[in-house]
C-alpha cells in the first residue's frame, strides 16, 4: 500500500519529517508582548520582553525613545501584542514587513522604535533556542572585539584634555572631545540675564553659533598639541549650527586629522552634503536622528559620509540595521551605531553584536554601566583596554531582573521633555537641539 505524501501545508509538521525540532519550531507561538520602563542610571528606558509558549523561552529587545518613553509602551501594548500574539517567533522577517504597515502611517519614531524592541527581542529569542550567539546567527565574528570611543568634555580646553588622558590611561585610542562654549548660558536663569523665578521646564539654554565655530578648532589644536597624532579625535556638532558655518568648521579642523566629525548638517539639511563633500576631505557621520530611509541612501550610494550613524531602535531594529550595513559595505561607509545612556544595556548589547559580524565595521561609541544597571541587566557588554566585549551566552547574552528594575521607576516629570524644545539662541530663536 503506498505511503501517503506528506502535507504541503507548512504549519504541519509532518512537512518536514526527520528535521530535528522541526516540530517544537512550527509549535512555538508569541504568547506576550510588553513594554517594561526602568531608570536604573535616570534615563528612561524601554525594553520590551516577547513570551513564547516553550517554557522559559523569551526574548528582550531595545525600544528606547526616553523623550517619549510612555508613547512607545503604549504602541508595544495596546497595537503590537494584539497583532503579534499566536504568530511564530522565527518568522523575524515577515514579522518586522507586517509590523511596519500595520498602522498605516509609518517611519515615525514611535512606530519605529516599537517594532525594533519586538525585532531585537526576535533575534535574541531566536538565538536562545538555537543555543548561539546573536552574532553567530549573523555569519559569525569578524573580529574579536569591538574598538570604541568615549566622551571627554569639560568647561575648558585642561579640562578636556584631562578628561581625555584619563581616557587614555584606561586604553582607548578614540577620544570624541566638547568644550563648553564661554557665554553659552540657561536664558531665563540667574547670571543669564533673566529672572531666577521662571519655571526649571520653561528656562532654556543659549546657543552661540559662530564663538562655537571659532573655538572648536581651538580646541583641536590644544588636544593635539598636548596629546600628539596617536589619539584618533572626534567631535560631534549635533545640527547646531547653519549649514554653511558647518561646512566652514569642517575644513577648519582638516589640518588636526579628525576621526570623524559628526552630524555637521539636521536631516532636514542633507543637500548640503554635496557642498560639503567638494570642499573637504574630513570624514563625516551622520544619522543619529534618521527613522526613514530616504534619509541616508543618496548619501551612502552618492559617497557623500564615511559613518552611518543611525540609534537602531529608531531605524526598525537588528533586521533594518543589518541591511543598512550590507548596503553601506558596497560603499566603503562603515558603522557607527549610536550608543549614549538612552540606549539600554539591550541595545548595546545588540550593538556589539551587529558590530562583531559586519565587515565594515568602523567604531562604537561606548558608556560605562553603573553599578545598578549591571544588576538589573546582568550579562552587560564588558568593556576593557577600550574594547566591548560579548559573553558567548545564548542570543544577546543579557537579561532583565524585573524585580529590581521595578525598584527603578521613571520620571514623569514633563520638564525631562520639554527641554529639547527650549534650546535658543541668545535672541530667543528656537534652535534645533
Amino acid at each position: 500500500m503506498a505511503e501517503s505524501p506528506a502535507s504541503s501545508d507548512p504549519k504541519d509538521p509532518s512537512a518536514t519529517p526527520g528535521l530535528p525540532g522541526v516540530d517544537d519550531r512550527l509549535d512555538t507561538r508569541i504568547t506576550d508582548v510588553r513594554a517594561i520602563l526602568t531608570a536604573p542610571d535616570g534615563i528612561r528606558l524601554v525594553v520590551v520582553r516577547v513570551d513564547t509558549n516553550q517554557p522559559g523561552l523569551y526574548g528582550l529587545g531595545c525600544a528606547t525613545f526616553t523623550q517619549r518613553a510612555r508613547v512607545v509602551a503604549s504602541a508595544v501594548d495596546e497595537y503590537l501584542k494584539p497583532f503579534l500574539v499566536g504568530k511564530n517567533p522565527f518568522e523575524i522577517e515577515d514579522i518586522w514587513q507586517s509590523s511596519f504597515v500595520s498602522s498605516y502611517w509609518r517611519n515615525g519614531p514611535v512606530l519605529n522604535n516599537a517594532i525594533s524592541g519586538v525585532d531585537m527581542a526576535l533575534w535574541d529569542l531566536l538565538g536562545k533556542q538555537a543555543g548561539l550567539p546573536v552574532y553567530r546567527l549573523l555569519g559569525g565574528k569578524c573580529r574579536e572585539a569591538v574598538d570604541t570611543y568615549r566622551h571627554a568634555s569639560g568647561e575648558t580646553f585642561e579640562e578636556v584634555e584631562e578628561s581625555a588622558r584619563g581616557f587614555l590611561a584606561e586604553g582607548y585610542r578614540n577620544v570624541r572631545i566638547q568644550v563648553t562654549v564661554p557665554g553659552a548660558s540657561t536664558y531665563g536663569s540667574p547670571g543669564g540675564g533673566g529672572d531666577a523665578s521662571i519655571p526649571e521646564n520653561q528656562r532654556t539654554e543659549t546657543w552661540t553659533h559662530k564663538p562655537y565655530a571659532r573655538l572648536i578648532p581651538r580646541l583641536f589644536a590644544h588636544i593635539r598639541d598636548r596629546l600628539g597624532d596617536e589619539v584618533e579625535l572626534l567631535h560631534d556638532i549635533h545640527e547646531r549650527i547653519p549649514p554653511i558655518l558647518a561646512i566652514q568648521l569642517c575644513k577648519d579642523l582638516e589640518p588636526f586629522r579628525p576621526f570623524f566629525i559628526e552630524d555637521p548638517f539636521a536631516p532636514e539639511d542633507v543637500g548640503y552634503f554635496q557642498h560639503l563633500r567638494q570642499q573637504t576631505s574630513v570624514p563625516i557621520a551622520m544619522g543619529e536622528l534618521f527613522n526613514n530611509p530616504n534619509e541616508w541612501v543618496p548619501l551612502v550610494s552618492e559617497r557623500l559620509i564615511d559613518f552611518i550613524r543611525v540609534h537602531v531602535s529608531q531605524v526598525g531594529g537588528l533586521t533594518y540595521a543589518r541591511k543598512m550595513a550590507a548596503l553601506c559595505e558596497f560603499f566603503a561607509v562603515r558603522t557607527a551605531w549610536h550608543g549614549p545612556g538612552d540606549v539600554s544595556p539591550v541595545g548595546h548589547a545588540a550593538n556589539v553584536h551587529l558590530d562583531l559580524a559586519v565587515p565594515n565595521f568602523g567604531i562604537q561609541e561606548a558608556r560605562e554601566f553603573t553599578a545598578a544597571e549591571l544588576d538589573v541587566f546582568p550579562g552587560c557588554p564588558q568593556l576593557r583596554d577600550g574594547y566591548y566585549f560579548a559573553n558567548e551566552q545564548p542570543g544577546f547574552g543579557i537579561d532583565l531582573d524585573e524585580e529590581l528594575a521595578s525598584r527603578f521607576p521613571v520620571d514623569d516629570d514633563p520638564s525631562f521633555d520639554l527641554f529639547w524644545g527650549n534650546v535658543r539662541n541668545p535672541d530667543g530663536t528656537i534652535q534645533k537641539p
